[in-house]
């Protein structure tokens, strides 16, 4: 009989021999990976190989682009999520995002958490929830007296910071996170990579990061992606470990060779 092993990882979203396709270009081919419940995990790699398309394989984001399919399997908390069955806007719900360039809506920083709320039905104390997404975002003591004023006047740190707590509103089990802070300076990054660090206590993190130092300090587990060799574009995860293994320890010399510099 098997015993039950209550120490054990458990894994929120498993991919099984997944490839991407646009049309008929292989984007993302054979990726085998698990990303485990409360963790940070960072994907990593040059340009082109295939980063984001995989990250939005994670909530079904690819989908919104035409001629985007897959093969394999996303499995997450058990289910495949590419199943006819399963609604991906139900998928969507769960695994929130947050995309690379802030994109507050164009309405109150109140009303861009409550009109996010009341469209996925919440019903409860709007004023609470509003306050308990921007204390989870770290944004309350910066906004709570001007709530009222437009979430564009924030600045880009704050406006990012801002989406975070729109994403959390809704209380999802994963946010996925695309390059979140590419376009912030350096106080505004150090200040989503701490926030990371608090919201992982509650949610499953993904990042997709260019910035090596970024996976290094804020992430628990590096998928690191290259061109396969496959097809001339197509990418895949070459090597997925401990981040503190990937970068002092990396099995796969290109690994090495893209952290510390010497890659291309």
């Amino acid at each position: 009989m098997m015993t039950n092993n209550n120490s054990a990882p458990k894994y929120v979203i498993e991919t099984q021999d997944l490839e991407i396709y646009y049309g008929d270009f292989k984007a993302v081919t054979n990726v085998n990976m698990k990303i485990e419940q409360n963790k940070i995990t960072a994907i990593i790699g040059p340009s082109g190989c295939g980063k984001s398309t995989l990250l939005r394989a994670f909530n079904r984001m690819n989908e919104l682009y035409a001629g985007t399919s897959i093969k394999g399997k996303v499995i997450f908390n058990g289910q495949d999520i590419y199943e006819k069955e399963v609604d991906p806007v139900e998928v969507r719900y769960r695994i929130g995002m947050v995309f690379q360039k802030p994109n507050p809506f164009p309405k109150s920083i109140y009303e861009n958490i409550a009109w996010t709320a009341r469209i996925h039905g919440y019903k409860g104390n709007m004023d609470e929830l509003v306050e308990s997404s921007l204390q989870q975002a770290a944004l309350w003591d910066e906004v709570k007296d001007k709530l009222h004023q437009s979430g564009l006047s924030l600045s880009g740190g704050q406006q990012q910071r801002l989406c975070i707590a729109r994403a959390i509103s809704i209380k999802p089990e994963v946010i996925l996170m695309d390059e979140p802070a590419s376009a912030l300076d350096p106080i505004a990054t150090l200040k989503i990579e701490e926030l990371m660090q608090e919201l992982k206590k509650n949610y499953t993190i993904t990042i997709v990061t260019h910035n090596m130092q970024q996976a290094a300090r804020a992430s628990d587990y590096t998928a690191m992606m290259m061109l396969s060799g496959e097809g001339e574009r197509s990418g895949t995860v070459i090597e997925f470990d401990e981040t503190k293994k990937i970068f002092t320890r990396p099995s796969d010399k290109r690994t090495e060779d893209y952290v510390t510099g010497r890659f291309g």
